[in-house]
């Protein structure tokens, strides 16, 4: 094969190879992102412990776990004597409880999330409930109870046909302004509630039985 010949040849066949290069690389650009779940569209992703996407198994398994938000907290209050008093740190995301102003009880608390902030300001305890549910927050069920759709606002959200809602309960519920009040609840570690002021069930269950309706609650930013 001549000089010329060979040297057409190669350029035909570059030519040709070209656009399917291109063509792979547009290809892999556009390629849909994996989704955050525990089986990804490729066979060596992973869900990492953070929640995020990784291609390594050995890396996925070496990383910490996600820090889990503290609940505890602390009473010495049984027997105690004095006119009682609760104050909400909403940047703190603590709840003290007083007695004649002495500290006797402490607790993680979480708020209110962005658009429903926990309204800060001297209030009181108007009523309780043990036993409350909400009336405005909560799923919609079958009449087997079964969830139909869950985290639902009554306000904004319809109910399907056959369902019926069925309020979040707020046990150990205390009411300070409006619908906020303190009660028993999730603690994620940061603020999360609609306005309320979520507290472990056990110091809810604590200040509640302290607190008797008239109750100083002053919430502070």
């Amino acid at each position: 094969m001549s000089r010329g010949v060979m040297s057409r040849c190669v350029t035909s066949c570059w030519g040709s190879l070209v656009p399917l290069v291109l063509t792979f690389l547009t290809g892999c650009a556009s390629s849909p992102k994996v989704g955050v779940s525990k089986f990804g569209v490729y066979s060596t992703a992973y869900l990492g412990a953070n929640d995020e996407i990784v291609y390594d198994a050995a890396k996925a398994a070496k990383e910490a776990p996600k820090p889990r938000p503290k609940v505890d907290w602390t009473w010495s209050g049984d027997g105690v004597l004095g006119k009682p008093s609760i104050v909400i740190d909403l940047g703190q995301q603590r709840a003290t409880f007083l007695k004649n102003g002495h500290e006797v009880g402490r607790s993680p608390v979480s708020t209110g999330r962005e658009g429903f902030q926990t309204p800060a300001g001297s209030f009181q305890i108007i009523d309780k409930n043990s036993n409350h549910v909400s009336s405005l927050y909560g799923d919609y069920v079958n009449a087997a109870g079964e969830v139909v759709v869950a985290n639902v606002d009554v306000t904004k959200d319809k109910c399907p046909a056959g369902a019926k809602f069925r309020g979040a309960p707020m046990p150990f519920f205390m009411r300070v302004h409006g619908g906020v009040g303190m009660h028993a609840g999730y603690l994620p570690g940061y603020p999360a509630s609609h306005g309320c002021i979520r507290m472990p069930r056990a110091a809810a269950q604590r200040f509640f039985e302290n607190a008797p309706p008239g109750t100083p609650v002053r919430i502070v930013n």
